[in-house]
């Protein structure tokens, strides 16, 4: 086993888990204050919406946690966790939409046994937790906290007013896409033995980039659903119905069995519709190439679209060609990202594992990984102590690292 493995869980991390639970817990709140709000306000159809979104959000993750702890529970350590072996508990917490908060209060159980033993062992469940929850956060953020976003710009827009509980739900879905980007790269960097090789700096250019791309996104769709409210619902069903299917071209392969497959894939739909997510090996390249150019097309269309039919006199000029600047500028971030921050010229081995790097290339090294948890056997101090590999995330790395296929004309492919 090469240095740097096994996984380690530091400080930071646990900071961030913590920070993590804390903008979860205040989501929650301001989402029942939302509702109240709405209510009190006789505002039905808003509040039906944002109780849609959060019910659809919360299934959408329910359904993965039960999925992933069923495959995992050989491996379920924390005392939380313990209860989740018998199958009538798993289904009845997750059916109570506890599993995020089961999950945060399971991490940080591991991590804080973790620092008073200093055992490799739990450092690796740790990190193996921490890549599943860093997905589940991702999943919920593009299921409910974009489309809430939207729907809180639509709010002052209509409104002419912004008041104190919008601001806060608005900052609360801002901070949680930020901070589920960000923690999705950063678990993604975890698989590289030489983690500092990427360092602050790109995960800085990787926020930015995604923060400049996903709000002209969030913008023009909020500007559209001004104007023609009832028709969001057809664009998003016409655009996630290909998505969807493009997914599947594509060949994912991250669940166990083909009904979570195709869950999988209904969720990348559901996020392809706000922002690029790399689901599938080689060829990355083009696939980002169309992906942006047609979302391109799309923002001009509903700028369009809202230019048309708004009433008021906004100067929408200003507000059309700044929104795709924006997008243009993000664009450029990224080809930068890609151009001095990823890791360039990858050799691929085998399609399987873990990511190794020397000063600048990506080594693709196979591991003799169990075929549910991904634990491997490594000396530590004379003795053998097994490693945990999350292999959902580990596809998601190898995908995110893997060569294009167009190597030859050099730079990393865009993912």
């Amino acid at each position: 086993m090469e240095e740097g493995f096994p996984f380690v869980y530091p400080v930071s991390d646990f900071l961030m888990t913590f920070f993590g639970l804390v903008l979860f817990a205040v989501d929650v709140i301001l989402d029942v204050q939302l509702v109240v709000s709405f209510y009190e306000e006789k505002a039905f159809v808003w509040m039906g919406v944002v109780v849609f979104l959060l019910l659809v959000s919360s299934g959408i993750v329910q359904l993965f946690s039960c999925l992933w702890y069923y495959a995992d529970s050989q491996m379920l350590e924390s005392v939380a966790e313990n209860c989740m072996r018998k199958r009538h508990i798993l289904v009845l917490t997750h059916l109570l939409h506890l599993a995020v908060p089961l999950r945060y209060v399971s991490l940080l159980d591991i991590s804080c046994r973790n620092f008073r033993s200093k055992n490799p062992y739990l450092e690796g469940v740790a990190v193996y937790l921490n890549h599943d929850l860093s997905m589940l956060r991702l999943f919920e953020t593009f299921s409910e906290s974009a489309p809430q976003l939207v729907l809180m710009i639509v709010i002052y827009i209509q409104k002419h007013e912004l008041s104190l509980l919008t601001c806060l739900k608005a900052l609360c879905s801002a901070g949680a896409i930020a901070f589920s980007v960000a923690m999705y790269h950063r678990s993604m960097r975890s698989f590289l033995p030489a983690k500092e090789k990427q360092g602050f700096g790109s995960s800085v250019v990787y926020f930015v980039w995604n923060l400049l791309l996903i709000g002209p996104r969030v913008v023009a769709l909020a500007l559209f659903a001004c104007v023609l409210p009832c028709h969001t619902a057809v664009h998003f069903v016409s655009l996630w119905l290909p998505l969807v299917l493009w997914a599947w071209m594509q060949g994912t392969d991250l669940m166990d069995n083909l009904a979570g497959e195709w869950l999988f894939r209904a969720a990348i739909g559901l996020i392809w519709y706000f922002s690029w997510f790399n689901v599938a090996k080689g060829g990355s390249l083009w696939r980002s190439i169309i992906y942006h150019s047609f979302t391109m097309v799309d923002v001009g269309f509903l700028l369009g679209l809202w230019w048309y039919w708004q009433e008021e006199q906004r100067e929408p000029h200003v507000i059309c060609s700044t929104v795709l600047s924006c997008y243009i500028l993000g664009l450029v971030l990224k080809v930068i990202y890609y151009k001095w921050f990823h890791p360039r010229k990858p050799v691929l081995r085998t399609t399987l594992d873990i990511l190794e790097f020397s000063e600048d290339e990506v080594d693709f090294r196979s591991l003799p990984l169990t075929p549910d948890v991904g634990a491997t056997p490594s000396v530590e101090a004379g003795r053998v102590v097994p490693i945990m590999v999350n292999k959902r995330m580990r596809n998601l790395a190898v995908n995110f690292y893997s060569p294009s296929a167009e190597p030859e004309r050099g730079g990393a492919p865009l993912t």
